[in-house]
C-alpha cells in the first residue's frame, strides 16, 4: 500500500492550540489561507486548520506526521497506522465469530466466522468494517459482506439455523445459550477445516460472551476448535474479526428474511415490537400456528400473544452469589 499523502480530521480548540504551538516550535513557515485559522508548511508538507475545525494535512510526509505527531501528541489516540504500535494484537491471525437474528422474532438465527491476518486488517483500514449494529443500511451491509468475502487472505463461514430447525433445537435444549454455543462451535470447526487456506494459521478465536459461564461455548467446541485459544469477552464486536463476522451474519439474516417474505407474501418486520406482534397475528390468520413456526422463533412471548394465549409471569433476574 502506498504511503498516505493526504489526511483530514476534526480538532477541538485545545488540540488546535497544541498543534499551532508544535508547528511554531518546529519552525514551520506560516501563511494566510482563506477561511483558515492557521496554515504552516515545511519540507513539502502542508498543514491547514480551518475555522470550521477541520484539519487538512497534505504532502509527502503526511503518513509520518500523522503517525508520529498528530496521533500521539495532538489527538492522543490512534486512528491510522499507529494502532498496531499501541496494540500488536490487532495484527494477530485470528478468527472472529458473531451471530444475527437472536433478538428477532421473525427469521433465522445466523452465525458467521471470519479469519483475518495482518494483510486483511491493512486492506480493511479505510473500508468501514465495524459492528453491524452500527450500520443501519441493508445495502451497506451487503456491500461490506461482498468486500469481506472477496478480500484476499480472508476465510469465512456462515451457519444459518432456519426457523424449523431452530424451534426443534430450542425444544430440546430449552435455552438459547446452548443453541448459540453449538452455532459458534460449528462455525469455528468449519473455519478450522479450511486452515490450509490461512497464512499464518490462527492463534485464537474471539467471540462475544453471551453466557455467564464461559464453559458454555468451550464445552461445545469440536475437535479442531479445541486446537486454538478461545477468547470470550463483552463487546467483542470492537475486534475487527468479530465485526466482520457480525456483518456476514447480518447479511445472511436479512437475505433469508427477505426470502421468507417473498415465499409467504407478507412483510415480516425485524426485531420485536408492536408491529411484529401485529404481523404475527396476521400471519396466523393466513397460515395458522404451524405456518408461524416456519418463519419465527416460537419461544418468544410474541408467539403466545399472537395465539391469544396467556404469557407466563416474568421472573426477576438476580446475579448469582
Amino acid at each position: 500500500m502506498p504511503p498516505l499523502t493526504s489526511h483530514t480530521c476534526k480538532l477541538n480548540d485545545e488540540q488546535a492550540a497544541a498543534l499551532h504551538a508544535w508547528l511554531k516550535e518546529s519552525h514551520y513557515e506560516f501563511r494566510e489561507v482563506p477561511y483558515a485559522r492557521f496554515a504552516g508548511a515545511k519540507d513539502k508538507l502542508n498543514v491547514v486548520f480551518y475555522n470550521s475545525g477541520k484539519l487538512v494535512v497534505q504532502g509527502k510526509g503526511t503518513q509520518e506526521f500523522v503517525e508520529f505527531v498528530l496521533e500521539p501528541e495532538i489527538l492522543q489516540e490512534a486512528r491510522i497506522g499507529y494502532e498496531a504500535v499501541l496494540n500488536p494484537d490487532l495484527l494477530l491471525p485470528r478468527l472472529g465469530v458473531d451471530e444475527s437474528g437472536k433478538g428477532d422474532f421473525f427469521g433465522p438465527l445466523c452465525v458467521a466466522g471470519v479469519y483475518v491476518n495482518a494483510a486483511v486488517v491493512e486492506a480493511w483500514k479505510e473500508a468501514g468494517v465495524r459492528d453491524s449494529k452500527n450500520i443501519s443500511s441493508d445495502r451497506k451491509i451487503a456491500a461490506l459482506a461482498e468486500l469481506i468475502r472477496e478480500t484476499p487472505g480472508c476465510v469465512t463461514s456462515v451457519v444459518p439455523i432456519g426457523n424449523e430447525s431452530y424451534n426443534r433445537l430450542y425444544a430440546k435444549m430449552r435455552s438459547v445459550n446452548p443453541l448459540l454455543a453449538w452455532g459458534h462451535a460449528r462455525v469455528i470447526e468449519n473455519l478450522m477445516l479450511q486452515k490450509h487456506r490461512m497464512n499464518p494459521p490462527p492463534v485464537r478465536a474471539i467471540s462475544d460472551q453471551f453466557a455467564s459461564d464461559k464453559n458454555t461455548v468451550a464445552k461445545a467446541l469440536m475437535s479442531l476448535g479445541r486446537e486454538i485459544e478461545l477468547v470470550q469477552r463483552h463487546k467483542a464486536e470492537a475486534d475487527l474479526a468479530v465485526a466482520a463476522a457480525s456483518i456476514l451474519a447480518r447479511h445472511e439474516f436479512v437475505t433469508r428474511l427477505a426470502a421468507l417474505e417473498i415465499q409467504f407474501g407478507m412483510k415480516l418486520p425485524k426485531g420485536a415490537s408492536a408491529a411484529v406482534d401485529q404481523a404475527a397475528k396476521d400471519f396466523i390468520g393466513k397460515f395458522g400456528v404451524d405456518g408461524l413456526a416456519k418463519v419465527s422463533k416460537m419461544h418468544f412471548r410474541t408467539a403466545l400473544r399472537a395465539q391469544g394465549l396467556p404469557e407466563p409471569p416474568k421472573t426477576e433476574w438476580r446475579k448469582k452469589g
